[in-house]
């Protein structure tokens, strides 16, 4: 099934609801990365991207524009538009320019989610600076966990990843940077990185960075390795009240569970979007009609067909079912 450049909307834990653009192609392979880690919700890599310039089949901002205002005009009361999906959107060099295309045709704040990955590169960072929210990943101050966490493609460097972050917060001018801090769980009881030992060095790191915001959260959805497993909720108020104590409540965000928001979608082909979604982000019953929409009797038959073909799968969690496509 083709896919969307343009899918969802999506509801978000930390965004509300959310369009998100894809900005990598994924003929041939459904995730284009240069981490492979351990708790994606889109399962394992293939073959990690090095760099910008490995990239085969990057989206064009002539076809994101073409995209975008062919299916924003069918959502109303959205929160973001969000540059994210089965590609790491930094690695598309065209994303400055993508996102002040998206500002010509819509009013809402555009989004950039980022593994962090590239933020060693200038001209990395002056695309991310064009959006009025970046939100990027630091799971760990310390390079070991760092790289057990991420399994990084070899060429990516762990220090250059903390100065450029550290340079992106100063762009200023309104623009916002999100400190995005997944705590992270074993099954065998090994450590992570919600240890004390963990979250003091995350403390010093962050605040070296001085970003605008720090959201502290842990999975909801199933991971990459199955022996990955959640922070309680108990630990992740305890983080979170630490890291208070030291950069104060307005800068701090403890994500939980999000506030479900109805908004009005036209739909085109229901089926197309459906798969579209599930493609960039494993989904319930419940978080795919509540997100797209639809009528939960609508979307029975379109996950039983998909299902039946062969193009998405039921993967299990402790609480729920969800759905990815194949």
């Amino acid at each position: 099934m083709k896919s969307r450049i343009v899918y969802g909307p999506i509801l978000s834990r930390r965004l509300g609801r959310s369009l998100g653009i894809d900005v990598i192609k994924n003929t041939g392979s459904k995730k284009n990365c240069n981490y492979d880690c351990i708790y994606c919700q889109l399962g394992h890599v293939e073959l990690k991207l090095g760099s910008p310039e490995d990239v085969k089949e990057a989206v064009t901002p002539k076809e994101v524009s073409e995209s975008f205002e062919k299916f924003y005009k069918d959502v109303e009361g959205l929160d973001y538009i969000t540059f994210s999906g089965t590609c790491e959107p930094s690695l598309n060099l065209s994303l400055g320019e993508m996102i002040q295309s998206i500002r010509e045709i819509s009013g809402v704040p555009v989004c950039v989610i980022t593994n962090s990955s590239l933020m060693g590169r200038e001209d990395v960072r002056k695309n991310l600076s064009q959006a009025d929210l970046v939100v990027a990943t630091l799971v760990s101050g310390i390079e070991k966990t760092w790289r057990k966490i991420h399994r990084p493609a070899p060429c990516i460097n762990f220090q250059e990843i903390i100065e450029g972050l550290r340079e992106l917060a100063k762009a200023g001018d309104g623009k916002k940077l999100a400190l995005e801090v997944m705590f992270l769980e074993s099954e065998t009881g090994e450590p992570l990185n919600s240890t004390d030992e963990e979250v003091d060095c995350l403390i010093k790191t962050i605040r070296y960075i001085c970003p605008d915001e720090i959201e502290v959260l842990t999975i909801s959805r199933p991971p990459a390795e199955k022996w990955v497993k959640p922070v309680s909720e108990e630990r992740l108020r305890e983080i979170a009240d630490r890291f208070i104590s030291e950069f104060g409540a307005e800068k701090v965000r403890l994500v939980l569970k999000g506030k479900k928001k109805k908004a009005k979608v036209l739909h085109r082909d229901l089926e197309e979007e459906v798969y579209a979604l599930l493609l960039r982000r494993p989904c319930t019953f419940e978080q795919t009609w509540q997100g797209l929409s639809i009528d939960p009797e609508s979307l029975r038959p379109v996950l039983e067909k998909l299902l039946a073909e062969g193009k998405i799968e039921e993967i299990g969690s402790k609480n729920s079912v969800y759905y990815r496509a194949k």
